[in-house]
């Protein structure tokens, strides 16, 4: 296998330092939420997001004056987006059934999906008003059916943005709060004076949102452990410089530390692509933060085949990879650890995180190995249940029961079986002992 890396990215040990000191700011901060509610949430509030007000929480007044300030372009466009989530979402909740079948004479066995029952999305909005991911937690929640939802966004440019907020409502959010970061995440978690602890943590954020939800999760459910945008290009001589580096650098403007790789068999492609990216840092707009994040995270990989391409790309389980060759049906048939694939060179991830459809919450950090991204069935639990019809199912199954019961050693296992055996098989099997 001829792997060659062009450029590489910082090392995983500079990240993991990075990690860890973001893990023990994140410890204290979860700590002082839970143990002063309110008051330690209004303080760090007030010292990260210099945002002060009584009530974190919007009224039913407030909500509507600030939606009344989106203009009716952008409300236009909002809810197209949302409609597609919405019908995409619920396509995927159509494809959920319950069932019931009966597995043997008078055995009933069926299992149910349940909303569950809250859930509290998180939508960034501190540096970009991240409008999309209302649509994909609250708007995705609401179709699963969740009879409780909130949603946290924080200020943006000290006051709710407008467009947010129309989202979260319109997308079936029954609380709205002002608040950005741990606070936010910490308070829908843990609770508060004011505001009652969620089932479900959802929704992406930056390295502390991230490592929030880390700490809370079995305090809580969350949608998945998530890092900083990744993204991967797949490309071979089909596709030129300039569509390679423009999807690059369109998501690593996410932050300054969100990994951008290209995988390519074109030795060509990869040298103009690199140089097309220098060109392109000159004038996009968001240059301070891409540029840094090209410069730590960026890689840029030719492999000889598409097999080596489609080994490296597993490997790295990037959270969207975007795919331009001759055979890109190829890799989607093949391709098996990945947050979302963007087949095509008229597909790009930019329509996943806006407006196709699909949800743009995935699995970052190679957690693309063990988990999909956030979707409908997230919000649901899959209980199951069983119930015997008859004496002649009851003997039966308790028999076998019985028997494999004592064969581990479990008495009082056996004769919760026996005591049927012997009720409704009208069978003398003694007490402790398996059934014959």
């Amino acid at each position: 296998m001829a792997i060659t890396y062009l450029k590489r990215g910082i090392a995983e040990s500079a990240r993991a330092k990075n990690d860890a000191k973001t893990a023990e700011v994140v410890s204290a901060t979860l700590s002082d939420i839970e143990q002063r509610g309110d008051k330690a949430v209004h303080e760090l509030a007030v010292k990260f997001d210099n945002y002060d007000r009584p009530s974190y929480r919007l009224t039913p007044d407030e909500i509507q004056t600030i939606i009344a300030k989106v203009s009716d372009r952008d409300m236009v466009d909002l809810k197209f987006a949302q409609e597609q989530v919405r019908n995409f979402a619920q396509a995927q909740r159509d494809s959920m059934h319950d069932i019931e079948v009966e597995t043997l004479p008078g055995v009933v066995l069926g299992h149910k999906n349940i909303p569950v029952q809250s859930v509290g999305c998180y939508v960034p909005g501190g540096k970009f008003p991240m409008v999309a991911s209302a649509h994909m937690s609250v708007a995705t929640a609401s179709v699963a059916g969740v009879p409780r939802i909130i949603a946290c966004t924080p200020p943006f440019n000290g006051e709710p943005n407008p467009a947010v907020i129309a989202a979260m409502h319109l997308g079936g959010a029954h609380e709205i709060y002002v608040l950005g970061g741990i606070q936010a995440v910490g308070a829908m978690a843990l609770g508060t004076e004011t505001i009652d602890p969620v089932h479900l943590l959802v929704g992406p954020g930056n390295a502390y949102v991230a490592e929030a939800k880390r700490q809370l999760f079995g305090r809580v459910g969350i949608d998945l452990f998530a890092g900083p945008t990744e993204t991967m290009i797949i490309a071979d001589e089909t596709v030129d410089a300039e569509l390679c580096a423009t999807d690059l650098l369109g998501q690593a403007e996410h932050g300054y530390n969100s990994p951008a790789v290209l995988l390519t068999n074109s030795h060509q492609l990869a040298t103009d692509t690199q140089a097309e990216i220098e060109r392109l840092l000159t004038v996009l707009p968001t240059a301070d933060t891409a540029s840094v994040s090209w410069r730590d995270y960026g890689e840029v990989i030719v492999c000889d085949t598409y097999d080596e391409m489609l080994a490296v790309a597993d490997d790295i389980a990037s959270e969207h990879v975007q795919v331009m060759t001759d055979r890109d049906d190829w890799f989607l048939e093949n391709m098996t650890c990945y947050g979302a694939l963007f087949l095509g060179a008229r597909t790009n991830v930019a329509n996943g995180d806006k407006v196709i459809g699909t949800n743009h919450t995935l699995p970052t950090r190679k957690a693309g190995r063990y988990t999909g991204g956030l979707w409908v069935g997230k919000f649901l639990k899959t209980h199951s249940y069983q119930k015997i019809l008859t004496d002649e199912a009851a003997t039966t199954i308790g028999e076998y029961g019985s028997r494999l019961c004592v064969l581990e050693g479990f008495v009082g296992h056996a004769e919760q079986c026996n005591v049927r055996v012997r009720r409704y098989g009208k069978k003398n099997v003694p007490y402790g002992e398996p059934a014959v």
